[in-house]
């Protein structure tokens, strides 16, 4: 993705389709001869000029607000044009044709003549490239785009603002003050002074623990405003699963019937609860063929029931409030939970939730200490209950505002390294007989491991990966 990196770009900035204004950004290195060539006149740096576009038979394309950024005070650290015109694709289409056209036939810059369309995410690519933003804040640009509430968009704007890059720096900086000082007492053995204890080691160690924890878990929250959780409601047929679905999701997603087996395939809703999204998957009815006769569409339902279920970050387990005196019905649900729990790992839990709570007397209560959570799909009682504790499994308290980052799975992942490191370094200073050669490693292994967050060590297959995902123009 590397490879052409230098070559002059340039892509639509604003989304596809008809709208008041589009937007055109033209990116490279000694652009300014260029700029003047297609304008017709040279521009003033960050001021707005309204002039008219031609093709090459000097037909007039549109009339646009030119703006010219010169380098290195630009977004991409390079020269930078944007050109706003009217938001139609065709003239969007045909300004950047001229673009191109111009560059390819204009003879005093063999570089200019490179000029071709961008990729996803170059734009930003090359703000990365050009030390404009760390790779955290590129990131938080795609995040910030497709953020889906309120809190992701704090979170994701936190992180571009560079607070999340502020706090790795402080805690590399840390780390490389407890290196120099380790690897300094190895260059001197022979000095009769301790300088580990001297310095209190041990006391940075615990300290940088203790910040890169914290870090983590905020972190991991604004990465669940990012991702979400998927919730996957599992149960025997006419348990209320679909109704439930349209009770959260404020919708008639899902066809709601008396018939068993009305649900044959999953249908996925994302609902929001304390701006973490919930991707919601109802699922059909479980059961086996010696219950009822099934066919052959609703058993493939069944197959699809399970896989959504081990692929579940939590699984809603909905019974039946009106046949819980029903033996049959009672000892299928044992089955089915025993086969539930086989099939989830360490990191998925199973809520037991009961419904149709409205079937039954007005002063029935759940039992105490039961874990149970009684709801009404109907009538949408104990619905608030739910939503608190579905955010209760991933550790999230309502309302809360702890100053989360936009973070992401290898962010996530480096942190928790980090720590592991810096764990075994602090048992290795710990030890009677030190290792200090040990401890230096661990901790140039944390310091690694902490600057690929922020792309000061990054591969660049990953950069590849990263951009990729990324909108063209952007």
């Amino acid at each position: 993705m590397l490879s052409a990196w230098s070559d002059p770009i340039v892509a639509m900035a604003t989304a596809p389709g008809r709208g008041a204004v589009g937007i055109v950004r033209v990116s490279g290195q000694g652009l300014h001869a260029w700029t003047a060539h297609i304008l017709g006149q040279a521009l003033s740096p960050r001021v707005a000029t309204l002039l008219t576009v031609f093709d090459q038979r000097h037909e007039p394309i549109d009339q646009v607000i030119a703006l010219w950024f010169p380098a290195p005070h630009s977004y991409t650290g390079e020269d930078v044009l944007e050109l706003q015109g009217h938001g139609g694709m065709v003239v969007m289409q045909m300004l950047i044709k001229r673009c191109l056209e111009s560059a390819q036939t204009f003879v005093p810059d063999v570089h200019v003549r490179r000029m071709r369309l961008a990729r996803p995410g170059e734009f930003t690519e090359r703000a990365y490239l050009n030390h404009k933003i760390d790779l955290t804040q590129a990131e938080a640009v795609a995040d910030l785009i497709d953020a889906s509430s309120e809190a992701a968009v704090r979170s994701a704007s936190r992180s571009m603002g560079g607070a999340f890059s502020k706090e790795v720096h402080a805690l590399l900086k840390g780390l490389t003050q407890l290196r120099s000082l380790v690897e300094s007492t190895l260059d001197f053995p022979e000095e009769e002074i301790d300088f580990l204890q001297q310095a209190d080691a041990q006391g940075q160690i615990q300290n940088l623990l203790l910040q890169c924890r914290a870090l983590h878990e905020r972190s991991r929250q604004g990465a669940l405003l990012r991702d979400g959780l998927r919730l996957v409601i599992a149960g025997q047929p006419n348990v209320g699963k679909s109704a439930l679905l349209n009770a959260l999701s404020g919708q008639d997603t899902a066809i709601v019937t008396d018939i068993p087996g009305t649900t044959r395939d999953a249908l996925t809703q994302t609902i929001h609860a304390d701006g973490v999204p919930i991707h919601v998957v109802d699922t059909a009815g479980l059961r086996d063929g010696q219950q009822e006769a099934i066919d052959t569409v609703e058993k493939i339902g069944i197959d699809r029931a399970w896989q959504h279920i081990d692929q579940a970050d939590a699984v809603l387990f909905l019974h039946d409030l009106s046949r819980r005196d029903v033996s049959a019905y009672t000892e299928r649900d044992a089955q089915i939970q025993n086969h539930i729990s086989q099939r989830l790992g360490a990191h998925q839990v199973c809520l037991q939730v009961w419904n149709k709570l409205d079937l039954l007397p007005s002063n029935t209560t759940p039992p105490e200490g039961g874990g149970e959570i009684w709801i009404s799909a109907q009538t949408g009682a104990g619905l608030a209950q739910l939503k608190q504790a579905l955010l209760a499994t991933v550790g999230r308290q309502s309302a809360s505002d702890v100053g989360e980052y936009s973070a992401r799975g290898r962010h996530l992942q480096a942190l928790q390294t980090v720590q592991q490191h810096l764990a075994r370094a602090q048992q290795g200073l710990h030890s009677q007989r030190l290792a200090l050669e040990v401890v230096a490693e661990e901790l140039r292994l944390a310091q690694q491991a902490l600057a690929s967050i922020t792309g000061e060590f990054t591969a660049d297959d990953l950069l590849g990966e990263i951009f990729s995902r990324f909108c063209i123009g952007k």
